[in-house]
């Protein structure tokens, strides 16, 4: 299906789908002739994107971020080191919430990414 028929099922403009690709929140496949073809999955995955961006009141860049924090551990590990700065949490071993660094993630850090990340997928999938 062409941009412009996606566009009109999914209740966007053909403009924000392309937008939406170059965010990498869809990744319609392309024609011999290099047209976008939006497959059913494409179409899902777009109509998922307008329904989080209406319910958390975000944009489409802050979603195509998320998605960058669910894939890679190290921007993961980042944001929750921020979240404790801002949020002034403390944990095991570090009663004042202070960090011990800036770095890349340790092997438990990794676990508890993935950890979280399969009880999220599990929540959308029910």
């Amino acid at each position: 299906m062409r941009v412009g028929d996606a566009a009109r099922q999914v209740g966007t403009s053909a403009r924000m789908l392309r937008y939406a690709e170059q965010l990498g929140l869809v990744a319609p496949a392309r024609t011999a002739g290099g047209y976008r073809d939006y497959r059913e999955r494409d179409l899902l995955a777009a109509a998922a994107a307008l329904r989080l961006q209406a319910r958390y009141r975000v944009t489409p860049a802050a979603l195509a971020f998320g998605l960058r924090a669910l894939e890679d551990p190290e921007v993961a590990s980042s944001l929750r080191q921020l979240a404790g700065l801002a949020h002034g949490r403390s944990g095991p071993g570090n009663p004042e919430g202070v960090p011990r660094s800036i770095g890349p993630p340790g092997p438990a850090t990794a676990l508890d990414f993935e950890t979280a990340k399969a009880r999220r997928l599990l929540r959308l999938a029910s």
